[in-house]
């Protein structure tokens, strides 16, 4: 059986890789850091276990964090909410959980997850249901699998909880968004309880690994005073899209998210260009100054802070900021019928049709069949 002990100390690579990944979204990772650092102190390490080696039977439960990252910078969770949702799903279900899952591999959701197992003393299994981070609930390979997000518990800061039972997976998001709002804009849920077997079908493996391995990268390239972002896109086929210093940004929480759009001035190499970037909590679409499209959901755009070599999310986008962005390809699962369904550019609205973004940036040129 495949088992990896990690430790408090291999929680900051966690962090890192996880803000790399998570696209900008999924929530300021330090504050999950800083959680499951302190439930690791006093519990020891956490097993994360290999998805082959869990039990057909057994009851797997993803944890995380649902709403607006901005707010989490203000709207500290203390732990107790995601006990409780994982409390009160076991107890409808009348089964206890056997292990428990990241439903994304990015920002604070990539650590919260480490936090409760040590509180409970279950097994992380290593993979997700994104291998990045996206804004919506249904928005995750379990739905593509047919598994229900419901029965779904939401626990809030105040002793608030919700139960919900909905007709599928988009219902689901709508209802507990609405419920997320009202309890002031994030929420820590419980939810997509599913059996190994079916776990086994429709996680994306080895992300948890991956994050941490993402995380070390980049703590090696800084300690080397090298910048990671070239070394990162070695390791996953990636295209630099562009550096530049932010010169305006609208940003605005609506609807338990967070809205927005930067406006990128080029320097060195593209210098003398203005660029742009979409957000739904996560960034979802890079345009060059001709309106041409460099990357697109649901493959990955990543920010990195261009002189220290930082993940930048999406509300630490401010006025002046040098940023690099990257561009990686998405796991297999989400450029299918199915998965573009879920994430591509028509579900959140844009007119342009996906196109990888190793087409889209193959030569430098930009491929303008986006526009």
């Amino acid at each position: 059986m495949a088992k990896t002990l990690i430790n408090a100390d291999e929680l900051d690579a966690i962090a890192l890789g996880g803000a790399f990944l998570g696209t900008g979204g999924g929530g300021d990772p330090y504050i999950g850091k800083l959680m499951a650092k302190a439930a690791l102190s006093k519990t020891g390490p956490v097993t994360l276990i290999d998805p082959a080696d869990v039990a057909d039977d057994a009851l797997c439960v993803p944890v995380f964090m649902m709403g607006a990252p901005t707010v989490m910078l203000e709207k500290l969770p203390s732990g107790d909410e995601i006990m409780a949702a994982l409390a009160q799903l076991e107890a409808y279900l009348g089964k206890k959980a056997t292990a428990l899952m990241c439903v994304e591999a990015g920002g604070l959701n990539s650590t919260i997850p480490f936090a409760v197992a040590a509180a409970t003393g279950l097994p992380l299994i290593d993979g997700d249901g994104m291998g990045r981070a996206f804004p919506e609930l249904q928005m995750v390979s379990f739905t593509m699998s047919g598994i229900r997000a419901t029965p779904l518990v939401l626990a809030d800061d105040k002793g608030n909880s919700v139960l919900i039972n909905a007709v599928d997976n988009l219902w689901t998001e709508r209802l507990a968004r609405a419920d997320t709002v009202q309890m002031g804009g994030a929420a820590l849920v419980a939810a997509y309880s599913m059996t190994g077997a079916q776990m086994r079908d429709s996680i994306l493996p080895g992300t948890m690994t991956m994050i941490r391995d993402i995380g070390k990268t980049l703590m090696a390239e800084r300690k080397a005073h090298r910048h990671p972002g070239a070394a990162l896109r070695a390791r996953f086929s990636g295209h630099h899209l562009f550096t530049g210093r932010v010169v305006d940004i609208e940003r605005r929480t609506v609807g338990g998210f967070a809205r927005g759009r930067a406006i990128i001035k080029g320097t060195d190499d593209f210098a003398g260009r203005q660029f742009s970037v979409d957000f739904q909590n996560e960034f979802l679409v890079a345009r060059d100054d001709a309106g041409a499209v460099m990357a697109t959901t649901p493959d990955l755009i990543c920010a990195l802070d261009a002189d220290a070599g930082m993940p930048v999310t999406t509300e630490q986008m401010r006025y002046g900021l040098l940023v690099e962005f990257t561009g990686l390809p998405a796991d297999a699962k989400w450029r299918t019928e199915a998965g573009l369904a879920l994430v591509g550019p028509g579900y959140f609205g844009y007119d342009h049709d996906f196109m990888p973004v190793e087409k889209l940036n193959d030569n430098k040129k930009i491929n303008s069949e986006c526009n």
